[in-house]
């Protein structure tokens, strides 16, 4: 399968726009039966050798796993013929056949999942798109010329970008877009930087669309992604928000993102898919989001003054806004065929601290999340909604227990563990290396593995430093 790269340029381009998008529009043009590819084929040789690392040490793992099968015997043979051996044979038991079956059915609900289709120009709701920036140069011009060259009608459309206090030369290229924009864009800025949330908040008050579109101003969208955004709040009355999908802009510049990539499109096109399916998305993101105006409205004063143990809340915006749209009893869904492109971390300070702020998020949130799940907050079946709670707790209440048993068997089977988690990797892996392989290309799918060995080495303290840090406030990422 041949991949393509799609860069910002290419998503307005043969528009008037910008006289810099003069790239051929041939990448995006309509095919709602394939889904278009987007990754170049790795030919650097740091990419090579990194991948070419990845599976010498996954191959590694397997043969020492082989030559150590005595030695795993005989732990097996050790734990079963005792008490605590016993009990932790019958948890990982448990929870192997949980996880298992939480997989089957997200893979049944995925082969059932299809995308809304694009309701007709006269049926489409009016639409506030927002597009809060802090420090974002140049991309937040891109970010807005993306939008404006949609194919959404422009009379229903209404674009506003707030600067949330930048100290670069973001309120300069938003000028420069409202220059070119004219009134197709409203631009405002914060006296000071308070946040994404109250830059938000602020758009939400200002806008007077039916429907409210969040975009990060790192993002690019496509052409068609508007529409194809918000068909749904036509089609299902009961929809109260929508979530985009997220893919990797800046993926031919560092191997994070290459990695990052493989890694998103798992997390949308399988996961909220599967989601979806049970109207119940758990996090709608910040790169490309809807919500219906009367469920953003209802919820917006807790959302603004939203805390957590006596802390105001300014990290986990989108997962909160989405938590308590589903507390309302309404559906969210997630829309494969609205693209959204964004930056991504290339380097690993970045990367911690990203996911260190949506670990808290989701810390947070899945507290709130257990307060309703529970009760009779929806009429029709609340069954998907508490199985993907219950998923999400056990994984958090689970993180510190697996913690002490990894240290243990590091310090007393320090071969052993190595070499099961690298098989272990290699046999996990492989279905988002499938997958991916599937939905885009075969060359690109490869950074399944070298993901998940980066993340269980390099980023396996997340998650208990997340739990243990939840109160804590602060982007991380901004200066």
């Amino acid at each position: 399968m041949e991949s393509e790269s799609i860069i910002s340029k290419q998503f307005y381009a043969g528009s008037d726009i910008s006289k810099d998008a003069q790239i051929s529009t041939s990448i995006f043009k309509s095919n709602n039966t394939k889904t278009k590819k987007h990754i170049e084929r790795p030919t650097s040789l740091f990419g090579l050798m990194v991948l070419a690392g990845t599976f010498l040490l996954m191959l590694t793992g397997a043969f020492f796993v082989f030559q150590f099968q005595p030695d795993f015997d005989q732990l097996h043979f050790e734990r079963i013929n005792s008490t605590g051996g016993l009990i932790f044979l019958g948890i990982t038991v448990f929870l192997f056949v949980f996880k298992g079956g939480i997989f089957l059915y997200n893979l049944f609900l995925y082969l059932k999942y299809k995308p809304v289709e694009s309701v007709s120009d006269e049926l489409l709701p009016t639409c506030t798109v927002i597009v809060p920036a802090y420090n974002e140069g140049k991309l937040v011009y891109d970010t807005l010329m993306s939008l404006a060259n949609s194919d959404f009608p422009e009379h229903k459309l209404q674009l506003l970008a707030i600067d949330d206090g930048s100290k670069d030369g973001t309120w300069y290229w938003i000028q420069q877009a409202k220059v070119k924009l004219g009134d197709r864009v409203a631009i405002f800025q914060q006296p000071k930087n308070q946040g994404k949330r109250h830059a938000l908040y602020r758009g939400f008050n200002l806008g007077t669309g039916e429907i409210f579109v969040t975009v990060d101003s790192d993002s690019i969208v496509k052409k068609d992604t508007l529409r194809n955004l918000v068909s749904p709040f036509v089609t299902n009355e009961k929809c109260g928000a929508v979530a985009g999908n997220v893919q990797v802009l800046n993926n031919k510049k560092a191997i994070l993102p290459k990695m990052l990539n493989v890694s998103f499109v798992m997390s949308f096109e399988f996961m909220r898919s599967a989601e979806s399916m049970l109207g119940s998305v758990l996090c709608t993101p910040g790169a490309l989001a809807a919500y219906r105006s009367t469920a953003v409205f209802e919820c917006l004063p807790e959302w603004i003054e939203q805390t957590f143990m006596g802390q105001p809340s300014d990290i986990g915006e989108d997962r909160a806004m989405t938590n308590m749209i589903l507390k309302q009893g309404k559906h969210v869904l997630f829309q494969r065929n609205a693209i959204v492109l964004t930056n991504v971390p290339e380097d690993y300070t970045g990367l911690y601290k990203m996911f260190i702020r949506w670990g808290r998020s989701n810390v947070r949130e899945n507290i709130m999340m257990l307060k309703y799940v529970f009760k009779d907050f929806r009429k029709e079946s609340k069954f998907g909604a508490r199985l993907l709670c219950t998923d999400q707790s056990l994984r958090i209440i689970m993180t510190y227990p697996f913690l002490i048993f990894m240290f243990y068997f590091i310090a007393t089977h320090p071969l052993l563990f190595i070499s099961a988690t690298l098989l272990g990797i290699l046999i996990v892996s492989s279905f988002s290396m499938l997958f991916y392989a599937k939905r885009y290309s075969l060359a690109e799918s490869f950074w399944a593995y070298s993901y998940s060995v980066f993340y269980t080495f390099g980023l396996f303290w997340i998650a208990p430093y997340s739990i243990i840090t939840a109160r804590k406030k602060g982007w991380l990422t901004r200066g």
